[in-house]
């Protein structure tokens, strides 16, 4: 069965059974150091809301999300329960302080799920225009592969360097994906990688490299270049000409 028959498969049992019950992590941890704010990125206004609320929204609005823990900073939790609350983020079930890396948050939101979860999303607070649609995708490949994950295509050349800067060699850009979130696992299959990673003693930069620790693969599915990460300032000014082009055709078109 190739790639596209396995989808449409998926779409045809959605169609007459439940969806997998699918849980949401945000890490929403940051300090807002490298975006040049005092105020912790997540928590930055843009276009009137709070980046960590734009992310929020689109999984609360996606249909086959059915639970949101956010992870956040443990003087920080108060404040983003406040907001859950103004902003009508009614499938937050719990906001639960972090750890000191993006893995030890991670593992601690996913601690804080629902053990009845067939699929646990993890995403980055940061990457604030993700929309219900592009969710929606990622959580159909991760049913039908196991694990999915959002990704865009490399449109620069890719270089590997020594230690000094010189190239040593050129990676074929047709190759290339960036990882992005959501990233979509089968929950068994996470608490597993998780209990590996452990025994290992194995620091990972995001959870596909977990899957690839138990030698689980994973589908990625291009969300494309509005699907970025916050991390210097002219990334807001990026966010908040983007949500404003959007919100224009939500009003001209009607949706």
């Amino acid at each position: 069965m190739n790639p596209i028959q396995r989808i449409n498969t998926v779409l045809h049992l959605q169609r007459v059974f439940p969806a997998p019950r699918t849980a949401a992590v945000i890490l929403a941890g940051g300090s807002g150091t490298r975006v040049g704010a005092d105020t912790p990125k997540q928590l930055i206004s843009v276009c009137d809301k709070p980046v960590l609320i734009h992310s929020a929204l689109a999984f609360q609005k996606c249909r086959l999300i059915r639970e949101i823990v956010i992870v956040t900073r443990a003087e920080d939790c108060a404040v983003v329960e406040a907001l859950c609350r103004y902003y009508g983020i009614t499938k937050c079930s719990r906001v639960v302080p972090g750890g000191t890396t993006r893995q030890e948050s991670a593992a601690l939101g996913f601690g804080a799920v629902s053990p009845k979860s067939a699929f646990v999303a993890f995403h980055d607070a940061a990457r604030c225009l993700v929309t219900p649609a592009q969710i929606r995708d990622v959580a159909l490949a991760a049913y039908a592969y196991g694990a999915a994950s959002a990704a865009t295509k490399a449109t620069d050349t890719v270089k590997v360097v020594n230690c000094y800067g010189m190239i040593e060699k050129t990676l074929p850009r047709n190759e290339i994906m960036l990882a992005a979130t959501p990233q979509i696992f089968n929950y068994v299959y996470y608490k597993a990688a998780c209990v590996a990673a452990e025994e290992k003693g194995t620091v990972v930069t995001d959870d596909n490299s977990l899957m690839e620790l138990i030698g689980q693969r994973v589908k990625l599915v291009d969300t494309g270049a509005e699907n970025f990460k916050i991390t210097v300032p002219s990334d807001l000014l990026r966010a908040e000409a983007i949500l404003k082009l959007r919100a224009e055709r939500k009003k001209k078109h009607g949706r």
